[in-house]
């Protein structure tokens, strides 16, 4: 499907110009550069209009320019890659295909762009040969496609045991059950991870899905402390500015004190009712320790449908003054960096005044990742 660019700036008649490769540079620099709220999109469309007569062989160069550009600026170049493509179709000329191979093998590209080579190779080049080690690239849609390919060969090689001998279809469980193993460590989609753990579960065989999401399974929980009329988010309580978990402060009726917490849900789902009941205008904080062996950059990755706010050693990230909008994996994604060593994790979770069933829920789930979602895993975990 054409985008919306495509559409709209193709109706423009003006004459093709023939494109300089200086030109060809300086269009692309201008289209990668365009800024949010429509700023430079004047001269972005004078660099379209130049780049609509540019020649099969600098597509590719238009494909490298989405590297580091602007998230409008990608909309306009894969815009120009997409007319160029239509265009030299209707030509009947060839793309460069070979460039397009080696472009698609460097990742260092552009993941929207390398994707789009993909797209274009499928016409010319098997399948199974352009997904060869994919499965762990860094383009999370060339490796939804790898994972996808790989369940497409367990899904022929379960139709095809069924008349096989039992000796035969022993091994062709075991070689299935290694299919699907390989594909659960590379998927990092949440559809394709549930898929792959019901057919693994079906065959008796045990997934530890909290591990390979990374949630954190161990906390320390306090509270309740007030929430009236929704003044908890801004208030600051003790936890906040001193997280001792030996400490005891002042709570919404009385005193209170961190208690130990370990969730046992397969997608680490801490629940704070589990130790409070279904309380109502409170808050609550939950504490961890996480022990890196370097200094990283992380996701900190929350999945919380009440109010709330995350620190990390002390710093506050992110937070969320919102209640009972859903909750889902992966639905906030927090950017945070880890020290080496102990690192402390606080998240404060607001439950509001509303009694309805769809809000009686006071829980969240926490994942630490790298940004294409794999795990990192404290290094003193044993689960």
């Amino acid at each position: 499907m054409k985008g919306i660019l495509v559409c709209l700036l193709s109706t423009i008649l003006l004459p093709s110009v023939a494109e300089a490769p200086s030109d060809l540079s300086e269009s692309i620099a201008v289209l990668r550069s365009v800024g949010r709220e429509g700023s430079g999109n004047e001269e972005a469309q004078a660099a379209f209009r130049k780049l609509e007569g540019a020649g099969e062989e600098t597509l590719v160069d238009i494909l490298k320019g989405m590297k580091s550009a602007s998230p409008p600026g990608l909309n306009w170049l894969r815009s120009a890659a997409e007319l160029l493509v239509e265009r030299s179709r209707r030509a009947g000329k060839q793309l460069p295909l070979l460039a397009l191979g080696e472009f698609l093998l460097d990742e260092e590209q552009n993941p929207r762009a390398r994707r789009f080579a993909f797209e274009l190779l499928q016409d010319h080049v098997d399948r199974e040969d352009l997904l060869t080690g994919m499965l762990d690239d860094p383009s999370l849609e060339l490796r939804r496609d790898a994972v996808g390919h790989l369940l497409e060969q367990a899904g022929d090689l379960k139709t095809g045991s069924g008349a096989a001998s039992p000796v035969r279809r022993l091994f062709r469980e075991r070689k299935l059950q290694a299919l699907y193993r390989q594909a659960l460590d590379a998927a990092r989609d949440v559809d394709q991870i549930e898929t792959i753990v019901e057919r693994l579960e079906a065959m008796d065989q045990e997934v530890d899905l909290p591990r390979h999401f990374g949630f954190l399974m161990d906390w320390k929980i306090i509270g309740p402390f007030d929430n009236t009329d929704r003044t908890g988010f801004e208030r600051v309580f003790p936890p906040e500015t001193s997280p001792d978990p030996d400490a005891e402060y002042d709570g919404k009726t009385a005193r209170v004190k961190w208690s130990d917490f370990s969730t046992d849900d397969p997608y680490g789902m801490v629940d704070i009712n589990q130790i409070y009941g279904p309380l109502k205008e409170v808050t609550a904080y939950a504490l961890t320790e996480f022990v890196s062996e370097r200094e990283m950059p992380v996701e900190l990755r929350l999945g919380c449908k009440n109010a709330w706010k995350v620190w990390l050693n002390g710093e506050f990230l992110f937070g969320r003054d919102e209640y009972h909008r859903g909750i889902r994996i992966d639905q906030y994604r927090i950017e945070g960096r880890m020290r080496q060593g102990r690192n402390t994790i606080l998240v404060k979770l607001c439950q509001n005044e509303m009694v309805e069933d769809w809000t009686v829920q006071w829980q969240f789930q926490l994942r630490v990742c790298d940004e294409n979602g794999t795990a990192i895993l404290s290094a003193d975990r044993d689960l």
